[in-house]
């Protein structure tokens, strides 16, 4: 499935050029006239970009270097609609509906076709449903949550594209509401209940102040209440009280809400493991989340760090770890979380529960010389780029579980919970697997045992991002 949204079923008229908009004159004729198009770098690169856009006005498509009014298709890669709008408000660009955002597929199907193909469905089944998640996860709805996810990740996992209704019989977690979307999206090639998300002023605040570091519902409905709408006004206003984590957020902010590639994260990867070793040589490093799952950007960085050794020098090794980077000018922020993990107790029965393991959240300041792909993306006389980073200190005997918990998906690991709840009579979650039959807890070394004990064969990592 392609990740990205479209709000609407065809082509728009061009609406009034901005004075002063950058446009590109290429010395092509252009064939599709009522078509403006501008291509995101994000997660996309300079030089592809530029091979797209030249490519593009070879084949007739207006371009533009830069975005303005004059716009009427964002192409974006390896973007969902979520993420460009969420691009677009950093920009302080409200996104309209007269603004189709679509992903590079759709430009490269037009491409090969020699003219704008329709825009259908495929471009955005998926992403209409993690909207719909969002903006419920956003009202705190929990059932609807779970209903929106599960159809996405199911949609995520097909081998085919739906063209028709007729293409969902038979696949799971497809209830009437979701069908429902579907069909609307299959015969008018845009949902309105998805329209509506994307335009509502609560959904687009929720969706911008979430952005920053340590700001959760609570702190985002407190500003949505009092009448903020834009990041500037907040950080600007005398009155509040922002926490030491809040104001780190604000701080780092656009480092912090770009996305981090591999090579970064492989660049923490030796960072982490450099000061982890250098006071306990036998630990184990392992870099989890995302990038474990084969992902190639995200938004953080998270560690698993277990050791065959004394739980007193595990107990130790977080706060030498931090002096460690701070000695080093390294550090930008961090918030400890002591351990409560108690031996023996039983694994929660709530699927979204976090661990009780130590832990700590960092800032760190990766230096661009670390990161041959990053030289691209330096901010003019900047040399280093803030990265958000968890570390998570496990016990030995239970490092299987927390590298499975921690891995992700978050959809995956409540499924994978609940198959244990429901079907195996099993409690399960970072700590532990507890058989409720035999009323004793199952021990595993690696995360193959616990599907074993599950009776289900082994899922990849790579396998669990739906």
């Amino acid at each position: 499935m392609d990740p990205l949204c479209t709000a609407s079923s065809g082509p728009r008229k061009k609406r009034p050029r901005q004075v002063g908009a950058s446009m590109a004159s290429p010395p092509h004729d252009i064939k599709f006239q009522n078509l403006v198009l501008f291509i995101l770098e994000k997660k996309m690169g300079t030089t592809r970009r530029n091979f797209l856009m030249e490519l593009a006005r070879r084949k007739g498509f207006r371009v533009e270097n830069e975005l303005s009014d004059s716009v009427t298709h964002i192409v974006a890669e390896n973007n969902s609609g979520s993420e460009v709008l969420e691009w677009l408000q950093v920009q302080n660009i409200r996104a309209s509906s007269q603004l189709e955002l679509l992903d590079v597929s759709w430009l490269i199907e037009s491409m090969g076709a020699g003219k704008p193909v329709e825009i259908t469905g495929k471009h955005q089944l998926v992403d209409a449903f993690e909207i719909l998640a969002e903006n419920s996860e956003f009202k705190e709805n929990e059932v609807s949550y779970v209903t929106f996810m599960r159809a996405a990740s199911v949609l995520k996992s097909l081998p085919f594209t739906i063209i028709s209704m007729r293409d969902t019989e038979g696949i799971p977690c497809l209830g009437d509401k979701v069908k429902c979307i579907i069909e609307e999206i299959i015969e008018d090639g845009e949902s309105s209940e998805v329209k509506a998300v994307l335009n509502d002023e609560r959904y687009q605040s929720f969706k911008l102040f979430t952005s920053v570091f340590g700001v959760g519902l609570k702190t985002s409905e407190k500003w949505f209440r009092m009448g903020f709408r834009s990041l500037n006004k907040i950080m600007s206003d005398k009155t509040l009280k922002f926490t030491k984590m809040q104001k780190a957020g604000f701080l780092y902010y656009e480092d912090l809400v770009s996305c981090v590639t591999r090579a970064e994260a492989e660049a923490v990867g030796v960072l982490v493991k450099e000061a982890v070793w250098a006071f306990l040589p036998d630990a184990f490093v392992t870099m989890t989340g995302g990038f474990r799952r084969g992902k190639k950007i995200g938004h953080d960085v998270d560690f698993l760090i277990t050791s065959p050794g004394s739980a007193e020098d595990e107990e130790q090794l977080l706060p030498k770890v931090i002096n460690f980077w701070e000695k080093k000018g390294l550090l930008l922020y961090y918030d400890l979380v002591e351990s409560t993990f108690e031996k023996f107790k039983l694994p929660s029965r709530q699927v979204d529960t976090l661990d009780h393991f130590q832990k700590c959240f960092l800032i760190l300041k990766l230096h661009h010389q670390r990161v041959d792909s990053g030289k691209s993306n330096q901010q003019e006389g900047k040399t280093w780029k803030a990265i958000r980073v968890d570390l998570v200190m496990c016990p030995y005997e239970n490092h299987a579980f927390a590298l499975l918990g921690w891995t992700g998906s978050r959809q995956f690991e409540r499924d994978i919970r609940r198959y244990a709840t429901h079907e195996r009579k099993m409690m399960l979650d970072n700590h532990a697997l507890y058989d409720k039959t035999k009323r004793m807890f199952l021990k595993a070394e690696s995360e193959e045992e616990i599907f074993a004990h599950l009776g289900l064969d082994y899922i990849e990592p790579w396998e669990r991002n739906a």
